[in-house]
């Protein structure tokens, strides 16, 4: 599909002075596409030129226009020495390649120069023609939609959801490439900058025609990933779901399934046939002849989907957000990790190893999967810790069975045509305990577990506590309140080289993630809570420490057994074996315990009575963890036993190590009043949100000083930095009381040698305490004009015109930043782009406001349009730290500009707002591979 690319140079503003004669500048623009430059006039002695150019013309393939961003560099004319360098600016075109998307890119975009920041403004038009071509064999995806959200987005319904899809890109990084000793700084980060959007079109190119090979239209849950290999190269990966989307538009009937609508398979069949809707006939008597097929019938459909979906090579789903009744069951939190050696990679330029790599983790997670008894992985999520040639790949995901309702549009048509049969006498959706079910068999488990019958409807069986990595389910009955609960653990390891570090670091894996497992047990039991959504796991790798962080949002789920509480117990060395210290440690527990059931809301309701005449069977095998383990209820009769028959959980002291497990429990103290905090979407138990938001970015740096630490005291450290992060946000936030701090993504690494990195995303989402707490009813709205949209996932307040300002902590940064834009707004770094239709007046001008927020909503507002995804990259460097305002200054004023870069690109969409905002990477690197003394710095995508 060839097109024509036009660009129109306007005016410029706020530029710097480069003639300190004159106090001016003699400006002028090169507009590069591909290999074809153009350059405007220059205008003479001024800071706000005005250069009303042409329009400079590109004739391009579509496949450029995916791949190749459009590079605008502002110079100032020298006539007697080379020109100097003001700034550049990139501009996807992608966005403009969809039929719904934007015309025209127009307005003004921030000049941005890697040495000192922002410096300027310029005023670009960009439009593009498309020529229709019939090529069957063309390379290009255009018109395939990318969202970034993590549930179907929210003016769309998904018509077929096809699968899992992914695919990376290597190249040679230029920051490790002989001719960046001899090129100045600046000509070596732009370099980097360059090729990773080249990369990045190129990749998402790429998976585009992926999905339109398995018939799709769109990616959902689309998740983007650097890996800065130094020597060994530069790969840019992604994964996603592939869907076929369809557009709610006036008239179409909403769905009641959310999101999700059918269409039927085969037109060559009768109408009675080729029904697939997928809600339960009525006027089907139990007693007809479709009645007393419907087992034979369920039975065959559940084997088919699940041999399809089994056949798959990867039956996985990156979506976390599902419509009632989508999960049938969830088996849990599946995981695999992996050491790798760069410097074993025998050609670093192709893609061949790395794919091995990750075939081989996908695999381990798919058997992982399968020995729970499940067909599929939900909530899947891909990651890289590298230090020098030492990458660890980590995969996790939670194993589940899906519902053949919907389901059935994952298989091929023959099981389909079995579901049109089935669809007439299917039963309703499964009981909103359902994905508590355990899918495994209770009498060959994997593991050993503590399970009991559901406490809300007597039929199966449960486990003691659950722990998934998706949001928690709309259907899913909860009591209270939940909160952000968080492992952290640093382990020091010995310098060491090639394989022999890479053996070190495989030793600890395992150990690590099986402490911060236990850590998140013991302080869901101090809460009195019995399962975690969202689990996400972190393990960082240094020079010579391995940092690990687990981030979970915990809750009460009702059809799970409340805990037993906490009992400690076992022998203790030295001064702490008397048994008064014991019994002080015990009662401080039962008093914190029930402090947070308080706090948290956490009333068990009473059993029915039809619940009370079934009575629970006494577990087969009892759970054993990391010093303790399950005891009967009767040796601690102190404690709340009154939602039924209860084990405690047990905490053996058998070393120093378990006394600082006891205190380091004992200290993670609650969010102040009127605050709480969660990392999923929203918080479970809240749902009368107002349009308070505000969403903020902070990056803390910790350099360790004593050259003779521990692990007991690197964990405190850790800690604490974690610890006073959270605090400083909640001072800062402490008039939007009452405050839940949403989508906190908390992101650890080890950029040099003794030092620790916390960078920090999230949403300050204000609600209603006065109103009652209760789930809304999910129902769709019908204006008086006819037009039907679906209703937010909660009753919102229309929000005022005011725009979300975003609070920075500064600290040394570098990485990737991706945002997205909604409709009729403009997309950002990864995310999506959204446009409210609200402007502010300017110094005489009307000024669009762009919101942001990590979310894939707004309170208080309706997608209209979706304008695209846009995926920056930045990197800033500086020589003179200390005139920055040292490291804080030098990071606070680099996200500052990040965030107005961001909000321009999707003004200049005609955008209002970016959805789904993340920064996935941050790295700070001190003189990493230069000749030049002093340099930081920083990459941000």
């Amino acid at each position: 599909m060839p097109g024509k690319l036009k660009a129109k140079i306007v005016a410029g503003r706020h530029l710097p002075v480069m003639d300190r004669a004159s106090d001016l500048t003699d400006a002028f623009v090169e507009v590069k596409f591909g290999n074809t430059t153009f350059k405007t006039d220059v205008y003479h002695k001024s800071l706000n030129p005005q250069w009303n150019s042409e329009w400079f013309k590109f004739e391009v393939d579509d496949e450029d226009l995916q791949d190749e961003p459009l590079q605008i560099t502002v110079l100032d004319h020298d006539t007697y020495s080379a020109n100097d360098a003001i700034g550049k600016v990139y501009i996807d075109i992608d966005p403009l390649l969809c039929s719904e998307a934007a015309s025209v890119i127009s307005g003004w975009f921030p000049i941005y120069d890697t040495i000192h920041g922002i410096r300027g403004e310029i005023n670009v038009l960009v439009k593009v023609e498309l020529f229709n071509d019939l090529n069957r064999f063309r390379q290009s995806s255009c018109g395939v939609k990318f969202f970034c959200t993590t549930s179907i987005p929210r003016c769309y319904r998904a018509a077929m959801v096809h699968g899992f899809v992914e695919e990376l890109v290597v190249n040679e990084d230029p920051e490790y490439q002989w001719i960046d000793r001899i090129r100045t700084p600046r000509a070596s980060n732009e370099a980097r900058q360059r090729l990773i959007s080249l990369m990045s079109g190129e990749l998402q190119r790429k998976i585009g025609l992926k999905v339109l090979e398995m018939g799709g239209n769109a990616v959902v849950g689309y998740l983007q990933c650097f890996d800065l290999e130094g020597e060994s190269g530069l790969v840019v990966r992604a994964i996603g779901t592939a869907c076929t989307l369809d557009k709610l538009s006036s008239g179409t009937p909403a769905s009641n399934h959310g999101p999700f609508y059918f269409y039927p398979c085969s037109r060559q069949s009768s109408s009675s046939d080729t029904d697939l809707s997928l809600t339960p006939k009525t006027g089907m008597g139990s007693g007809g002849s479709a009645g007393k097929d419907a087992g034979p019938l369920k039975t065959l459909l559940r084997q088919q989907t699940q041999t399809a979906l089994e056949q798959r090579e990867f039956p996985f789903f990156t979506l976390t957000s599902f419509p009632p009744g989508f999960l049938v069951h969830a088996g849990g939190v599946v995981s695999a990790r992996s050491v790798k050696l760069l410097d074993r990679i025998h050609n670093p330029d192709e893609p061949e190893t790395r794919d091995a790599w990750w075939e081989e983790i996908r695999q381990e997670i798919k058997s992982h999967a399968k020995a729970l008894g499940c067909h599929a992985v939900v909530g899947y999520s891909e990651s890289t810790s590298i230090c020098e040639e030492v990458c660890i790949l980590s995969a996790s995901g939670t194993a589940a069975i899906l519902n053949p309702r919907f389901t059935c549009l994952l298989v091929e048509w023959v099981v389909m045509r079995w579901c049109v049969l089935f669809s007439r006498f299917e039963e309703p959706s499964p009981p909103s305990c359902g994905f508590c079910h355990i899918p495994y068999d209770e009498l060959n488990m994997p593991f050993p577990a503590q399970l009991t019958y559901c406490y809300h409807c007597r039929r199966q069986k449960v486990p003691d506590v659950l722990f998934t990595t998706i949001d928690l389910p709309p259907e899913a009955a909860v009591t209270g309140k939940g909160c952000l609960i968080q492992a952290r653990l640093c382990r020091l390891k010995k310098k060491a080289q090639g394989e022999v570090n890479a053996t070190a670091i495989s030793n600890l894996l395992p150990f690590m993630e099986y402490e911060l497992h236990t850590q998140l047990m013991n302080k869901l039991k101090l809460r009195s809570m019995n399962a975690l959504f969202g689990l996400r796991i972190q393990i960082s790798v240094g020079e010579n420490m391995l940092l690990g962080l687990a981030s979970a949002t915990g809750v009460y789920l009702t059809a799970l057994p409340a805990s037993g509480g906490i009992q400690i117990a076992g022998k203790t060395p030295g001064d702490l074996s008397n048994e008064h210290h014991i019994l002080t440690i015990q009662k401080r527990i039962n008093d914190t315990i029930a402090k947070n059931k308080e706090l948290y809301q956490i009333n068990p309701p009473e059993l029915t009575e039809e619940a009370v005449g079934s009575p629970i069977p006494e577990p087969r095998q009892r759970s054993r963890l990391f010093r303790s383990h399950s005891e009967s209820s009767d040796e601690l009769s102190e404690l709340d036993l009154s939602h039924g028959k209860k084990d405690a959980f047990v905490l053996e002291i058998d070393d120093t190590d378990a006394v600082e497990d006891i205190h380091s429990l004992l200290t993670d103290t609650p969010p102040p009043t009127g605050f709480y905090s969660c990392n999923t979407e929203i918080m479970p138990g809240i749902y009368n949100w107002t349009s308070g938001v505000q969403m903020f970015t902070s990056v803390r740096v910790f350099r360790l000083s004593n050259a003779n630490l521990t692990n007991q005291g690197l964990n405190k450290i850790f800690t604490d930095l974690c610890e006073n992060l959270l605090k400083s946000f909640y001072f800062k936030l402490r008039s939007m009381i009452p405050c839940c701090l949403c989508h906190l993504n908390v992101t650890v690494a080890v950029p040099e040698e003794e030092l620790i990195q916390v960078a920090v995303t999230a949403v300050a989402m204000t609600f209603d305490k006065d109103q009652t707490q209760e789930k809304p009813a999910e129902k769709v709205i019908q204006k008086g004009s006819g037009e039907i949209e679906e209703q937010l996932q909660f009753p919102l307040e229309l929000c005022a015109d005011s725009s979300s300002t975003s609070t920075q902590q500064s600290s040394k940064i570098s990485g990737i930043t991706h945002f997205s834009s909604l409709e009729r707004g403009s997309p950002l770094p990864e995310g999506r782009s959204r446009s409210l239709r609200s402007n502010r007046s300017f110094g005489g001008s009307s000024v669009t406001v762009v919101k942001m927020t990590p979310l894939s909503f707004l309170p208080g507002t309706r997608i209209i349009k979706y304008l695209g995804i846009i995926n920056m990259f930045f990197i800033r460097e500086t020589t003179s730290l200390r005139e920055e305002g040292g490291v804080s200054g030098f990071l606070h004023s680099f996200i500052a500009e990040v965030f107005a870069m961001v909000r321009a690109h999707v003004a200049a969409l005609g955008g209002n707002a970016v959805v789904s905002y993340s920064m996935k990477e941050c790295v700070l690197m001190e003189n990493p591979n230069k000749n030049q003394n002093g340099e930081k710095q920083i990459h941000v995508s």
